[in-house]
C-alpha cells in the first residue's frame, strides 16, 4: 500500500544490549492487514545509502549514527530503543549528582538545594525510560549539559521525526481503517444483493417444479382423452377382425378400461360424461368383434368335422379323433381372447342380489354357440347310441338294467364333454347347461319307463343304483367334490327325482289298496286256530308250560328280527336274513307284513321328511286295519283273542318302526269358521244381526274362528292304542275273574260274602291258566306275557279292595264289629293283604318254573280252607 523507501526508523546500537530484555515482554497482535507473508521475518538489512544520510565516527560525540532500515514491524521495537538510551543518561547523571551532592553540602541551605536537585534528579529518574541513551564515552572534563544539549536538539529531531511518522502511522491506519468499513459495507451490500438473488432464485426453481408437475399432471390426465381417436380409428378400420388375435389388441381393451375407470372416478371433469360413454360403445365394439372372431373360429372347426364325417363311414376311433382331438387344437388362442369377455362379466361389489353384468349376454352367447355347434355333433350320436341301448335285449324290458348301462354311457360322454369345455372356457359358467342338452336322449327313454313301472321292487332298486353310483352322500364330508371335476350328481338328479316321485306314489297306492283298503281272507282272521297252524308246522318245538308241571317256559323258536326287514316274493327260506323269513312272518296280519315291506323298501330311498310323512300313513293306516281285524275276530271268537291279536301286531308294529327313526310331525294348524256361519243364521233368525248388543254377546260364543292343530304323530298313536287294549284286556280278565263282588252283585239282599270269595278263588284258579295258555298262543317273549299276568293281578287286587272297602263298610254301619288286619276266622272275608298273599301264589308273576301238581293241588285246597 505504501512505498518501504519512504518509512525509516533509528535504532540504537545498544538495541543488541537489551534483546535479551524484550523476549519476556508483552507482544502486539498482528495487524487485521497482515498479508500472506507476514508470518516471515521482516527484511532489517542496511540499505544502500541515498545521500541524505550522515556519517558519524564513532568517537563523535552525540546521538548513535542512524542506520536506514525498513520500517519495524511494530512501534514496541523504536520504544524499546528510546528507553535504553534513557537508561544509559539516567546513570551518568545520578553518579555526577552524587559525586556532586558528597562535596557541597556543607549547611542547611546546601542540603535543601541538594535535596531540590535530588527531587528533580529522581523526577528526571522517572523519565529516564522515555530518554534516549547518552553515549558511554564522555570524557570526564565536559560538564554534562554540555555534552547533553547537542544530543538533546538531535534526540528531538529524532522525536519530530518519530512524531510525524506516527501521525503518518495514524493517517494511514484512519484511512486503511475507512477503506476497510467501505469494504465492509460493500461486502454486505453484495451480501444483501447475493441473498435476494438466492431467493429469487429459489422462487423460481419452485416456479419450475410447479409447472413440471402441473406438465406432468396434464399429461398424465390428458392421456385418458387422447386415446379416443386412436382407438376409434383401429377399430372402425377395415379388416378389424383379424387384429383380435394380436397382444395389441388385447393392450388396447386394457387402456378402455383404464379409461372408463378414470372417467367414472373423475366425473366432473369437463366431457367427463361423453368420453365415458365413448369409451364404452368403443369397449363394446371391441368386445363384439371378439364374439365375431370367437363364433367364426369354432364355426370353421365345425365344419370342417362335419365335412370328414359327411364323406365316409368312421369307426369309434376316427370319431372321437374328429370330435375331440380337432377341436383341441385351436381351442387355445380362441379361449385367451374369449378370457377378455369373462374378465369383464364381474359383477361390482355393490351389485343388488340377482344382477347381471354388463357384458355377461356376450359371454353367454358365447356359450350358447359353442353348445350348439358342439349339440348338433353329440347328440344325434348320443341319441343313437341310448336307442340302440334300448333296444338290445337285455335291457329292453328291465328297467335297472336300462339305466345302469345308458347312465353310464352317457357319464362318459359328459366327461369327455367337460374336459373338452375345460379347454375352451375357464370356469363352469354354462357347462352344466350345455351337458344337460346331452343327456337329453337319456330323459327321453329313462323318464317314460320310470312312469310306467308299476313294481315297487324295481323302482327301489333304480333308486338305490342312482344313489350308491353317482350320487354324493350328504351325510359323508371326507370326501368332497374335487375342483375341475364333473359333478355328474347334479346331471342325474333329474332321473333321481322322477324315480323318487314314482317311488312315493306306488308306495301311497299299495297303502290305499292293500292296507287301507284290504279286505281279509277267512283264513286272516282264523284265531286261534291259525296260532295253533303255526305252532304244528314247526315254528315252535315245544308249547310253554302253564300247568303245574316242572319245567322252563320255552323261548321262541323264530326270532323275531330286530332290524327292518325286506320280504320278497321267492325269498329262500334262509336266505338274507340268515334265519327262515317265511316262518318269522308265518303269524302276521296281511297289512302289517305290507307295513313293513314298505317301510323297508322306501327308508333312505327318499327325503327324509317324505320318508316321515309316508311312514306316519303307512303306521296309522296298518293301526286302523289291525283294529278293523280286532273287531272281525272279537265277533267271530272271543274278545280275548281279539285283545291278544291286536296286542301282538301291535307290540310288532313298535318293534319294527323303532328302526326307521321316524320323526315327529309338525302339526299342521287351520281355523274352524263353523261356529262364525252358525252365529250369523242363528243372529239372522233372531233378528238382531246389526244390534251391538247381540254381537257382544256373541262374541265369546262362536263369532270367532276356533284353531284347530292336527297332531298326526303315528309314535304317539300308536303307543295310546297299545295302551288302550292292554288296558282293555286286563279289566276283561279281572272282570271274569271278580264278576261276583262288582258293585251290582254286592247291593242285591242275601248277599254272602264269605260264600263270594270262596267263588273269586275257584274261578281265579280256573281262570289264571287259560290266560297263560292264551298269552303263549300269540306271544313268544316271556317278559311280555310276565307283564300281563301282573297286570291282570293289579287288577284283580284292585277290584277286591274296592269290594273289601264296601263290606267292611256295611258291616260298621250294621253295627257288627270288623277283625283287625291278619288271619281271621273262616266265617269271614279275607282282607287284602291275605288276599294278596293267596293271588301271588296262584299268579305267580316272574317266576321261571313251577310246583308240582299234587303240592300246588294242596296248597289251593289248603287256600280254600282258610289256612296257609
Amino acid at each position: 500500500m505504501y512505498d518501504d523507501a519512504s518509512y525509516y526508523t533509528f535504532i540504537p546500537s545498544a538495541q543488541s544490549q537489551e534483546e535479551g530484555l524484550q523476549k519476556g515482554k508483552h507482544k502486539r497482535k498482528q495487524s487485521l492487514l497482515k498479508q500472506r507473508n507476514a508470518d516471515a521475518q521482516a527484511d532489517v538489512g542496511p540499505l544502500e545509502d541515498d545521500g541524505q544520510a550522515h556519517e558519524a565516527s564513532t568517537k563523535t560525540i552525540g546521538p548513535p549514527i542512524a542506520t536506514l532500515r525498513r520500517r519495524s514491524q511494530s512501534y514496541s521495537d523504536f520504544h524499546d530503543a528510546v528507553r535504553a538510551v534513557l537508561r544509559l543518561d539516567g546513570r551518568i547523571t545520578k553518579a555526577s549528582n552524587v559525586s556532586r551532592n558528597e562535596e557541597d553540602i556543607k549547611d542547611e541551605i546546601d542540603f535543601g538545594d541538594w535535596y531540590h536537585s535530588l527531587e528533580h534528579d529522581l523526577l528526571d529518574a522517572s523519565h529516564g525510560d522515555y530518554q534516549s541513551v547518552m553515549p558511554l564515552d564522555i570524557p570526564p572534563a565536559q560538564p554534562s549539559f554540555v555534552v547533553a544539549k547537542p544530543f538533546i536538539r538531535q534526540y528531538q529531531s529524532q522525536l519530530e521525526l518519530s512524531h510525524s511518522h506516527l501521525d503518518s502511522l495514524l493517517e494511514d491506519t484512519s484511512s486503511t481503517l475507512d477503506l476497510l468499513s467501505s469494504l465492509s459495507n460493500s461486502f454486505k451490500a453484495v451480501e444483501a444483493q447475493t441473498t435476494a438473488f438466492q431467493k429469487q432464485c429459489e422462487g423460481i426453481l419452485q416456479e419450475q417444479i410447479r409447472m413440471t408437475e402441473l406438465a406432468t399432471n396434464l399429461d398424465k390426465n390428458l392421456k385418458y382423452y387422447n386415446v379416443l381417436e386412436p382407438v376409434t380409428r383401429r377399430l372402425n378400420a377395415p379388416g378389424a377382425g383379424s387384429f383380435v388375435r394380436s397382444k395389441e389388441f388385447s393392450n388396447m381393451l386394457s387402456r378402455l378400461d383404464e379409461c372408463l375407470e378414470y372417467m367414472a372416478v373423475h366425473p366432473t371433469h369437463r366431457e367427463a360424461a361423453t368420453y365415458r360413454s365413448r369409451y364404452r360403445l368403443l369397449l363394446t365394439r371391441g368386445l363384439t368383434l371378439i364374439r365375431v372372431h370367437f363364433v367364426g373360429g369354432l364355426r370353421e372347426i365345425a365344419s370342417d368335422v362335419t365335412r370328414r364325417i359327411a364323406d365316409r363311414q368312421l369307426n369309434d376311433t376316427t370319431m372321437s379323433a374328429l370330435l375331440y382331438a380337432k377341436f383341441r387344437v385351436g381351442a387355445s388362442e380362441l379361449k385367451e381372447i374369449a378370457q377378455e369377455i369373462r374378465k369383464r362379466t364381474v359383477l361390482p361389489a355393490n351389485s343388488e342380489p340377482g344382477a347381471e353384468a354388463e357384458y355377461q349376454s356376450l359371454m353367454n352367447e358365447l356359450y350358447t354357440s359353442y353348445s350348439a355347434t358342439r349339440g348338433r355333433l353329440v347328440i344325434p350320436l348320443t341319441r343313437k347310441k341310448v336307442g340302440d341301448i334300448a333296444l338290445a335285449p337285455s335291457t329292453s324290458q328291465d328297467l335297472v338294467s336300462f339305466a345302469r348301462s345308458s347312465i353310464g354311457y352317457i357319464k362318459g360322454v359328459c366327461s369327455d364333454e367337460y374336459d373338452l369345455w375345460r379347454n375352451w372356457f375357464e370356469g363352469e359358467d354354462g357347462i352344466y347347461d350345455f351337458l344337460e342338452s346331452v343327456c337329453e336322449p337319456l330323459y327321453d327313454h329313462l323318464r317314460p319307463r320310470i312312469i310306467h313301472e308299476n313294481q315297487l321292487i324295481k323302482l327301489c332298486e333304480l333308486c338305490t343304483l342312482l344313489q350308491t353310483r353317482y350320487m354324493h352322500d350328504q351325510d359323508d364330508d371326507s370326501e368332497p367334490t374335487e375342483p375341475n371335476h364333473l359333478d355328474f350328481s347334479v346331471l342325474v338328479q333329474p332321473a333321481l327325482e322322477d324315480a323318487q316321485t314314482r317311488l312315493v306314489f306306488r308306495t301311497q297306492a299299495i297303502l290305499r289298496d292293500e292296507i287301507e283298503s284290504y279286505r281279509p281272507k277267512p283264513e286272516d282272521l282264523d284265531y286261534p286256530a291259525r296260532n295253533r297252524r303255526v305252532s304244528l308246522s314247526g315254528t315252535k318245538s315245544h308249547i310253554p308250560i302253564t300247568s303245574g308241571r316242572k319245567g322252563s317256559i320255552a323261548e321262541p323258536t323264530t326270532p323275531m328280527p330286530k332290524t327292518p326287514m325286506v320280504v320278497e316274493e321267492g325269498d329262500s327260506p334262509n336266505g338274507r336274513w340268515g334265519f327262515d323269513t317265511e316262518a318269522a312272518f308265518e303269524g302276521w296280519y296281511p297289512t302289517l307284513k305290507k307295513a313293513i315291506w314298505l317301510l323297508s323298501r322306501i327308508y333312505r330311498l327318499v327325503n327324509s321328511t317324505v320318508f316321515d310323512d309316508l311312514a306316519h300313513q303307512i303306521v296309522h293306516q296298518t293301526t286302523m286295519s289291525l283294529h278293523h281285524a280286532t273287531s272281525l275276530i272279537s265277533s267271530k271268537s272271543t274278545n280275548i283273542d281279539g285283545q291278544l291279536f291286536l296286542i301282538k301286531h301291535l307290540l310288532i308294529l313298535k318293534q319294527q318302526i323303532v328302526a326307521f327313526d321316524i320323526e315327529f310331525v309338525t302339526p299342521s294348524v287351520s281355523f274352524d269358521f263353523s261356529g262364525v256361519t252358525n252365529t250369523f243364521w242363528e243372529l239372522r233368525e233372531r233378528g238382531g244381526l246389526f244390534d251391538p248388543r247381540n254381537l257382544w254377546r256373541f262374541m265369546g260364543g262362536g263369532l270367532l274362528p276356533k284353531v284347530v292343530e292336527n297332531m298326526f304323530d303315528a309314535k304317539v298313536e300308536l303307543d295310546g292304542r297299545l295302551r288302550t287294549v292292554i288296558n282293555e284286556f286286563t279289566n276283561n280278565f279281572a272282570t271274569r275273574m271278580t264278576t261276583i263282588v262288582d258293585a251290582t252283585a254286592t247291593s242285591k239282599r242275601g248277599f254272602d260274602g264269605v260264600t263270594a270269595v270262596k267263588k273269586i278263588q275257584e274261578i281265579s284258579e280256573r281262570e289264571v291258566p287259560l290266560l297263560r295258555r292264551k298269552l303263549d298262543e300269540y306271544l313268544d317273549d316271556v317278559r311280555t306275557k310276565e307283564t300281563l299276568v301282573g297286570a291282570v293281578q293289579d287288577q284283580v287286587m284292585h277290584n277286591y279292595e274296592r269290594f273289601y272297602d264296601l263290606h267292611t263298610a256295611e258291616k260298621r254301619s250294621n253295627g257288627k264289629a270288623v277283625s283287625k288286619k291278619g288271619k281271621g276266622r273262616d266265617d269271614e272275608v279275607w282282607d287284602p293283604d291275605m288276599f294278596s298273599e293267596w293271588t301271588a301264589g296262584l299268579f305267580r308273576v316272574g317266576k321261571t318254573g313251577f310246583e308240582d301238581e299234587d303240592e300246588h293241588s294242596r296248597s289251593r285246597s289248603l287256600s280254600r280252607d282258610g289256612s296257609v
